[in-house]
């Protein structure tokens, strides 16, 4: 018999701290009638670095690095996206959608940034911080130049 009382003590013990365990947290990030349960900080992504992977916030006037090399950052008008769209990191190899393959994105002061030309059927697209050199009969990105506006 004491041995029954002793296991049943034990297990009466152990019964509140398994469903204390077991008990689901709820999104407000505490549970009814206790204290708050710890959450672990939200830290904010930060933005990308500047040059040759991706636009940065830096200064303005701050450089991009093309191919291996510096180039002077562009100061243009801010870049409107269409309606549903928003900044997208394109790659070399993705398809633009034709709705960017109009002389509206096309970008023709290449020059001025230190870019070679582009050939027959292509055309530097501006999207947003960055600009693709576009075949505009299959939309294929085939060359990316990351942060050259701000």
């Amino acid at each position: 018999m004491l041995r029954m009382t002793a296991v049943a003590a034990m297990f009466a013990l152990a019964v509140p701290t398994l469903a204390a365990a077991e008990e689901p947290q709820h999104p407000s990030g505490s549970h009814p009638g206790g204290p708050p349960m710890a959450r672990p900080a939200v830290v904010p992504h930060a933005p990308p670095p500047a040059g040759p992977h991706g636009p940065g916030p830096g200064p303005h006037g701050a450089q991009f690095v093309y191919h291996g090399h510096p180039f002077n950052r562009v100061h243009a008008a801010p870049f409107v996206y269409p309606a549903g769209w928003g900044y997208r990191r394109w790659g070399v190899g993705m398809v633009l959608p034709p709705l960017f393959l109009v002389p509206a994105y096309y970008y023709a002061e290449w020059a001025a940034l230190g870019l070679a030309p582009p050939q027959p059927g292509f055309e530097w697209v501006r999207y947003g911080p960055d600009l693709l050199l576009v075949n505009v009969t299959t939309g294929q990105v085939v060359d990316v130049v990351y942060g050259a506006f701000y």
